[in-house]
């Protein structure tokens, strides 16, 4: 167990009690409200909980929960590892996974980009997996190559620190470039809007295939040390295990290649590790299948061009319908434009329904894209509204939050 100071002590047992009473009040299970009052009552917990253990943090735009999970999973052969069950990756929810298991030996922590620099402080962490980086929420993050910027002097005070970098993204590249201890991936990156010039030079970027370079200064793809194809995982020393995931997509076996690569820098066998990615099926409702009436719902979230592209991409073309739900809070954007960043065109013999606070936004981007569509705001009637079958639900942060509510509201 983390040696606990008295104040840390102090506000452990305040968290615990919140905890309770927010859980008794019937408003969720607790976890955020406890964490944010340990760390009001001590600063310093989150630093105190993370003493003893090999921590693994996982960040990024897009894929943090599910490569969380799959880390999570393929560090298990190691040992116990504490971990965010809900995706709360800020201080509160890191400080709430921490404290819910204060004897695991390891911890696989999901955190926000722009908290990354403080948390890798806060933590010292063994390994840092750094996914993809490219424009999210505007209002909140900001533009993009400042984080970038902030990310590489965050990684730069942690030298001994393994960084598990995705080398097909330019951003993610950049801030790992010049660290001294760098395991390169190939996960794949199928956006390169956000990264069209040069990080460090403003040049432009130049693709040939796979490969990346910039054409004012000597910065370009590096060779990775782990890859993969369309059924197998490729490592160092000649390493090829067979990678069957349960989850869609091209995206996630990019995911699982990190996750993998971060187990073993810490010491799990490939295989061991492969195999428990492997069986990661659903990251907080994302990717279920539920039965509305006669129709089989599968649920997948984006939340923004990067990952709604990369979704969309999974899309069953079979399916009998697609329900595209849009949300405007806080927690998505209130800035809806990135809409129109998003290739909606290829949907032209699909049953689309606009569904969501934000449908008739929506409505009217799908116009353009020549989609043909039907408008219904409530995104459960809008999947009843599909003919019987298989229907692909996509939605944002807090549609795809209330629609999984008033699915379990039903049962």
């Amino acid at each position: 167990m983390a040696d606990i100071s008295v104040r840390g002590r102090v506000a452990l047992r305040a968290a615990a009690a919140a905890s309770w009473a927010s859980q008794k009040a019937g408003r969720g299970k607790g976890s955020m409200i406890g964490g944010l009052i340990a760390v009001l009552i001590d600063p310093t917990i989150m630093t105190q909980l993370g003493r003893g253990r090999r921590t693994v943090l996982v960040t990024g735009t897009n894929g943090k929960s599910t490569t969380t999970r799959m880390t999570a999973a393929a560090l298990g052969a190691l040992g116990r590892v504490a971990t965010q069950a809900d995706g709360a990756n800020m201080d509160a929810g890191i400080v709430a996974a921490l404290s819910a298991d204060r004897t695991a030996p390891l911890a696989a922590i999901e955190v926000d980009e722009l908290h990354l620099p403080h948390v890798s402080d806060a933590l010292n962490p063994a390994a840092v997996v750094l996914l993809n980086l490219s424009r999210d929420q505007l209002d909140r993050v900001g533009e993009i190559n400042m984080i970038e910027r902030k990310l590489r002097a965050g990684m730069a005070r942690h030298p001994e620190t393994v960084l598990i970098a995705n080398c097909d993204d330019v951003l993610i590249t950049s801030i790992a470039y010049d660290h001294p201890n760098v395991v390169w991936v190939s996960a794949g990156s199928g956006w390169a809007v956000d990264a069209t010039s040069c990080p460090r030079s403003g040049e432009p970027i130049v693709w040939e295939g796979a490969h990346w370079r910039s054409t004012g200064a000597d910065f370009r793809r590096p060779e990775p040390d782990w890859w993969v194809d369309e059924e197998h995982l490729h490592g160092p020393d000649g390493v090829k295990i067979p990678l069957h995931l349960a989850l869609p997509g091209r995206a996630n076996r990019g995911n699982a290649a990190q996750a993998v690569a971060a187990a073993v820098a810490l010491g799990a066998r490939p295989e061991a590790a492969a195999d428990a990615a492997a069986t990661v099926r659903e990251i907080a409702g994302r990717y279920r299948s539920v039965q509305v009436g006669d129709r089989t719902a599968r649920l997948l979230l984006a939340k923004n061009p990067a990952g709604w592209q990369e979704a969309l991409s999974m899309i069953d073309p079979e399916a009998t319908g697609l329900v595209i739900a849009v949300n405007g809070q806080v927690p998505d954007g209130e800035d809806l434009s990135w809409l129109w960043d998003v290739r909606f065109e290829h949907f032209e013999n699909t049953r689309v329904v606009a569904a969501g606070e934000r449908a008739t936004d929506l409505a009217v981007r799908l116009t353009y894209a020549g989609v043909e569509h039907t408008t219904e705001p409530n995104p459960l009637r809008a999947i009843a509204s599909c003919p019987p079958g298989r229907v692909e639900v996509l939605a944002n942060y807090t549609a795809f939050r209330d629609l999984n509510r008033d699915l379990e509201a039903t049962r």
